[in-house]
């Protein structure tokens, strides 16, 4: 994933972490990272055949709104968070780990509008051992983003 972010010329620090704290609110603890910067790449896939899946990046202190907004832009029935083998073997990438970057070209990739709001964002490194410290514009350099409105809704407003 390195690889692919260096070729995207964007700009990041890259951060060493404790593949045992990889998880958001474990890594956020131990290295006093706000929840509220910190941006997880979750695929979720649409039930369909074949299935359809897409990339969203979503703060961590918001819900991905998999069954209403993200399923009727898949245009599909159903919709779910793709399961930690499906990521892996789609992306190639574990769960705590899983970035933007690097992703199958046709994979779209949806940001949460209220991901673009963050002055920076922590995202997945593309391992358990790193994570990016980086300009959310910078995710506007990956050719399948969009950015989308009310993709995540705020923890607890369900």
């Amino acid at each position: 994933m390195r690889e692919a972010v260096l070729r995207s010329g964007a700009r990041v620090e890259w951060m060493a972490c404790d593949p045992e704290l990889a998880d958001t609110a474990q890594f956020c603890a131990a290295y006093g990272i706000d929840p509220a910067d910190s941006a997880n790449t979750i695929i979720v896939v649409g039930k369909a055949d074949p299935p359809v899946y897409v990339a969203c990046v979503a703060l961590a202190t918001t819900r991905l709104d998999v069954n209403s907004a993200a399923r009727k832009r898949l245009r599909t029935k159903k919709a779910s968070f793709a399961s930690a083998d499906e990521t892996r073997s789609l992306t190639s990438m574990l769960i705590g780990g899983v970035t933007a970057f690097g992703l199958p070209s046709d994979m779209p990739v949806w940001v949460d509008a209220a991901v673009m709001q963050r002055e920076s964002i922590v995202l997945g490194g593309g391992s358990r051992s790193w994570k990016l410290r980086c300009s959310p514009e910078v995710l506007l350099s990956i050719p399948s983003v969009e950015v989308v409105a009310g993709l995540a809704r705020e923890a607890g407003s369900e």
